[in-house]
């Protein structure tokens, strides 16, 4: 048995949220196992919400509170937690943030923009200024710090999920930033490649019609879950759980996958496209 680590309450609401969990459950002499007993979650979810790295779903928080007999107290603060999880995303981003976390694989695409996750700091606040032309300078920064901190999910060797990503090559030809920073956004994406944790790969500009021309797509699936597709526009975003649909996104998903050049040849662009941008050149 691994050593019981302690949780320390006053780094956040999620992790003062888990150990109040704790303290009520082994107040009650109760075992993980023995307090989800009962409920459809089992005992290595109910440990992540204790660490704070999960959310309590809610009616697993009204489960808890009756077998502890706490009035309602963790379903209450259920609100509590998931805005301190989701300060700087909107709201209906709050399922994908818990998903991408605990995703298998990731496969990711957008006609428009880089995806979230690969954007670099540069890329992250033009885009966010773009969306919200007259907030305030902190309400952009904390919106970028947020995006930021989704990335490091690519540093966690044990947890790093398989992430591929599917670039229109129009992308390479718009200049978003200036040339300097341009060229900083195409070397992050290269270098998680070369690294081995992403997958990219583009879809030329002249393949005529193709799959999901009309919105974005990622598509997630879990080693203990269903698959879960995200959709996003400007100002709103759908989760899709829909089995038939999931399936209708996934057939899209591979038929454009198809449809785009291999691998090698995507990073290739890419670096040809970082390397033109450090020295200036255009692509037009």
């Amino acid at each position: 048995m691994g050593q019981r680590k302690d949780i320390d309450g006053s780094t956040g609401v999620p992790t003062f949220y888990g150990s109040e969990l704790r303290w009520k459950r082994e107040e009650a002499g109760l075992t993980l196992q023995q307090l989800v007993e009962g409920s459809f979650y089992g005992p290595s979810h109910l440990s992540e919400i204790e660490r704070g790295t999960r959310r309590m779903p809610t009616e697993l928080a009204e489960h808890v509170d009756r077998v502890l007999g706490t009035d309602g107290f963790f379903r209450r603060r259920c609100e509590d937690v998931r805005r301190a999880k989701r300060r700087g995303h909107a709201s209906y981003f709050e399922r994908v943030l818990e998903a991408e976390r605990h995703a298998e694989t990731i496969e990711g695409w957008c006609p428009t923009l880089v995806p979230g996750l690969l954007q670099t700091e540069a890329y992250a606040r033009a885009v966010t200024r773009s969306a919200h032309p007259l907030a305030p300078d902190e309400d952009v920064e904390e919106k970028v710090t947020a995006r930021l901190a989704r990335a490091r999910l690519f540093e966690d060797d044990h947890k790093t999920p398989e992430y591929w990503v599917i670039l229109p090559e129009s992308l390479l030809r718009q200049p978003i930033l200036p040339p300097e920073r341009n060229a900083e956004q195409w070397g992050r994406i290269a270098d998680l490649a070369r690294r081995r944790r992403i997958v990219p790969q583009i879809l030329p500009w002249n393949c005529g019609a193709y799959p999901l021309m009309l919105g974005s797509a990622m598509v997630m699936t879990f080693p203990d879950a269903p698959p879960l597709v995200y959709t996003e526009a400007q100002y709103s975003g759908d989760t899709i759980d829909d089995p038939a649909l999931v399936r209708q996104y996934r057939k899209a998903y591979d038929r454009l996958r198809a449809a785009a050049l291999p691998p090698e040849a995507s990073l290739a662009l890419i670096e040809q496209a970082a390397e033109d941008d450090r020295n200036g050149k255009s692509r037009d």
